[in-house]
């Protein structure tokens, strides 16, 4: 994944990355945790009608230069831009999202990196439910404590990968995928989908979404929630000032 106007300094400055950026795990996940909480998951360019653009130099330009963030496409393909000024393999994948009651098609974009003779699932771009930090595909039924949430990585009846969160006690499942190779091109059809449909989540409600080492801040439609530590607070915010909290909470600007 290549951007003519990439420059990895800028990048770097963009997540607060510091230090030494070698083509190593240790690398790969702090560079995950800082993007992670530095750029929000956001839909405000769907919620003002427009498409969202796959065109690397604007996604690069929207999220770097304008300090703007994105859903799964736009920050999972500026983080393999990274990669790929790193040298570090990686591949897209095409995964199913499980948090729906009926059954939908691959919507979803995320990464598997190969590193130090492992692979590693990477995905910046699931909303509130995401991962923190990157998952061994081979830690199988294993339970994965990141931070205060825990993730686990089973093999679903279709024989692919499933990534499940433990929430209240009960493990929900997340999305499912396999490593069959995406190319970028493969996403239109479900980048327009997901900018356009009525049925879209991203059509229908505001959402943006922000993590913290001790948390997330989240903001569906109008109400808003914290969590910090396991703990949650919330209230619903009016629609006149959802342009402060989004300026004070996600450093977001609501007309760009």
């Amino acid at each position: 994944m290549k951007a003519d106007n990439f420059s990895l300094p800028a990048y770097f400055s963009r997540i607060g990355f510091q230090g030494a950026a070698l083509a190593d795990f240790a690398t790969l996940k702090r560079l995950m945790r800082c993007q992670l909480f530095s750029v929000p998951f956001e839909n405000l360019d769907v919620q003002q009608g427009k498409v969202v653009s796959l065109v690397p130099e604007e996604i690069y330009r929207k999220i770097v230069e304008r300090n703007r963030g994105g859903y799964c496409y736009e920050v999972n393909s500026l983080f393999a831009m990274a990669l790929e000024a790193l040298g570090i393999p990686w591949q897209f994948v095409a995964a199913r999202p499980m948090t729906y009651p009926v059954r939908r098609p691959k919507t979803h974009g995320a990464i598997v990196v190969t590193i130090e003779g492992e692979q590693w699932l990477v995905d910046l771009g699931f909303g509130s439910y995401g991962i923190r930090e990157p998952v061994n595909l081979n830690w199988i039924d294993r339970e994965i404590r990141q931070d205060y949430e825990t993730f686990k990585l089973t093999i679903s009846k279709d024989r692919d990968y499933l990534l499940q969160s433990l929430s209240d006690g009960a493990w929900t499942n997340l999305y499912e995928f396999n490593l069959s190779p995406q190319e970028w091109v493969d996403f239109e059809p479900a980048n327009y989908l997901n900018s356009t449909h009525p049925d879209s989540i991203f059509v229908r409600s505001l959402m943006v979404v922000m993590q913290n080492p001790s948390g997330k801040d989240v903001l569906i439609g109008d109400r808003f929630k914290s969590v910090s530590e396991g703990r949650t607070t919330g209230w619903t915010v009016r629609h006149e000032e959802i342009p402060e909290l989004l300026q004070q909470k996600f450093a977001l600007r609501y007309h760009q």
